[in-house]
């Protein structure tokens, strides 16, 4: 299947979209509906005024070239590091300090609320920080038992 659009870099790095009709749209952006509950699925590309432009049902029936430079774009908008471990929380009530260790090193954040835990259908949880950086824990029961004992106190 080819896409009724196509997708490219500009000289400045910026995404353009050229529609089936000709018309051009300079710093476009592509944004998931559901990131993770179908991340392979309802991609928007969305122009600078906020309104959807093209529409991707599911992002496996895209050309190759052009899939590539989507999951490019998705990788670089999307920042949620994936929780491995907890090292240590400074205290069961927030605000506090939490240090922990993901998928792309060890960091320190700020937990503001019990609140800024959600737990997905899944089994997975979705923790919010301070700065609002998502972290994610793909599998409550796969984490060691120290960090689910430090978990366990904020749910």
């Amino acid at each position: 299947m080819s896409a009724d659009f196509d997708l490219k870099r500009d000289a400045f790095g910026q995404l353009v979209l050229t529609l089936a009709d000709g018309r051009r749209h300079a710093g476009v952006s592509v944004v998931r509906a559901f990131p993770l509950s179908a991340p392979g699925e309802h991609i928007a590309v969305i122009g600078s005024d906020g309104h959807e432009l093209a529409w991707i049902a599911r992002l496996d029936a895209v050309p190759p070239g052009l899939r590539a430079l989507i999951e490019d774009e998705l990788k670089q908008r999307e920042f949620m590091p994936v929780i491995r471990r907890l090292l240590n929380v400074s205290s069961v009530v927030t605000p506090s300090q939490w240090q922990v260790d993901t998928d792309r090193g060890q960091t320190r954040f700020t937990l503001k609320s019990e609140d800024d835990i959600r737990r997905l259908g899944d089994g997975s949880l979705l923790i919010a920080d301070s700065h609002g950086v998502h972290y994610r824990i793909p599998d409550l029961q796969a984490l060691d038992r120290h960090s689910r004992r430090l978990l366990d106190r904020f749910l």
